[in-house]
């Protein structure tokens, strides 16, 4: 009966039928938000949430805020920092994680706690990674990593199960050192069914230096990366292509084997270093791989971290490009870290400085930091890390001793951490957490390609 107009609305400057940049997108999110997908997303969010509210609300877990102006923790990454108006010329930090306030809510006897909470890291931007992100943050008391890895597997289940209709299953485990070893990554995407190959044991006295040199390296590796079915395919623009690729990574150059017929010998292989290779070599190197006519090998010689960096990169590149992922579910739980690795002769923490050792004593842990493995566990699904956690120190001598390791003096170490030195000398029990990226973990769900999406 009549017509009242409420708004006015000017011509709109995004056209949601064309291809629209992002920095447009994002100029106008307003805009971009009323489009069925987004809000799609961001009602599907909020169902994630209420679920593992639910999850852990029935698990007696409880939800409890965490400040978020801060000191600065060395959580890897820079602090945002936000200058104090009552202390001229002093600043406080936004959280990288709430670690240590949750690790002080375990000695303050609040065995299960959880949080969605929001955290700041000053790090560039990338499609899985943004200045401000949201974590679903649980610590407890008197659970070993068996038990964490268990609540939120089973959370993340029925999650899939609810929201997705989908039966993950039980999550298989992997040592870091086998997904490193088969797939050149901490993260493995088991859709792809690429695999790496040692072959440095088989190449260790030819003349061709490229391939001896990281062979007789203890820090080197010669890996090789067998593509079914595609030397046809593959030309050598692509190859020089791949090989520009790989360089990214520090890989010096990519060597290539195509298998043409294998029944030929030496004559059925085209390859531009198979005068470098002895008989024997190359006959190991096409068993090992269990190569057949019409495929096509990579090889990666260098340091051990270049290999599996450049190598796991192309895994993925050539997974993507010629369809071999397949379009399903797999999730794993990736254990068995090292505590440290090694950066210009000094040790750092793989996870961070509050993480505990598998079975060794502080003695043991001091007189051999290299050969220590830590008790974390990273759960990882279709190539993303999802979440990731560990066992804490409780114990006083074992936090100094890390402390020590990492280079950390007795005079900063009571500067950046005395509160949790002196809140482990009042009877700390064991406790271990996990964090679990929201955004990530949405993304994945709703089949974004970007956090920002979410």
């Amino acid at each position: 009966s009549e017509l009242e107009i409420i708004s006015r609305a000017e011509p709109l400057p995004i056209d949601f039928n064309q291809q629209v940049s992002e920095e447009q997108r994002l100029r106008y999110r307003y805009l971009d938000l009323r489009r069925p997908q987004m809000s799609h997303n961001l009602q599907f969010r909020a169902k994630v949430t209420s679920n593992v509210r639910r999850f852990l609300d029935q698990q007696g877990f409880l939800d409890i805020e965490t400040p978020m102006l801060t000191r600065a923790t060395p959580e890897g990454a820079r602090d945002y920092l936000v200058p104090s108006r009552t202390h001229k010329g002093k600043f406080f930090a936004l959280p990288q994680s709430p670690q240590l306030f949750k690790q002080l809510l375990m000695m303050s006897g609040f065995d299960r706690y959880y949080q969605i909470v929001k955290c700041f890291r000053d790090e560039d931007l990338r499609a899985d990674r943004q200045p401000e992100f949201t974590q679903i943050d649980i610590e407890t008391s008197f659970m070993s990593a068996e038990q964490v890895m268990a609540v939120t597997e089973a959370m993340v289940r029925q999650l899939f199960a609810e929201l997705l209709q989908v039966e993950l299953g039980d999550f298989p485990r992997m040592t870091w050192h086998e997904a490193m070893r088969r797939f050149g990554s901490d993260k493995p995407d088991l859709r792809n069914p690429l695999e790496l190959v040692d072959v440095a044991d088989l190449l260790k006295n030819v003349e061709f230096q490229v391939f001896a040199g990281p062979a007789n390296d203890p820090q080197g590796r010669v890996a090789a990366l067998k593509v079914p079915a595609k030397a046809e395919a593959i030309s050598r623009k692509m190859i020089d292509e791949y090989t520009n690729y790989v360089g990214i990574y520090g890989a010096k150059g990519l060597a290539w084997m195509k298998v043409n017929d294998l029944a030929a010998g030496r004559d059925g292989i085209q390859s531009p270093v198979l005068k470098f290779i002895p008989d024997d070599a190359l006959q190991g190197i096409l068993a090992r791989t269990a190569a057949v006519d019409g495929d096509i090998i990579f090889f990666g010689a260098d340091k051990a971290t270049v290999v599996a960096e450049a190598m796991g990169a192309l895994r993925l590149k050539l997974g993507q490009e010629f369809g071999l992922v397949s379009d399903e579910w797999r999730p794993l739980w990736v254990v068995d870290f090292p505590m440290f690795e090694q950066h210009e002769g000094r040790w750092h923490a793989i996870h961070h400085p509050f993480t505990a050792p598998v079975g060794v004593s502080p003695a043991e842990l001091q007189a051999n930091p290299a050969a220590a493995l830590s008790n974390a566990y990273d759960m990882v699904l279709n190539g993303v890390e999802v979440g990731g956690g560990s066992v804490r120190i409780h114990n006083h001598e074992m936090q100094q001793v890390v402390f020590d390791i990492l280079g950390i003096g007795k005079t900063e170490a009571e500067e950046k951490f005395g509160f949790l030195l002196e809140a482990l000398k009042y009877g700390a029990p064991p406790h271990a957490g996990l964090a679990l990226g929201l955004d990530r973990l949405v993304m994945l769900m709703v089949g974004a390609q970007s956090i920002r999406e979410v």
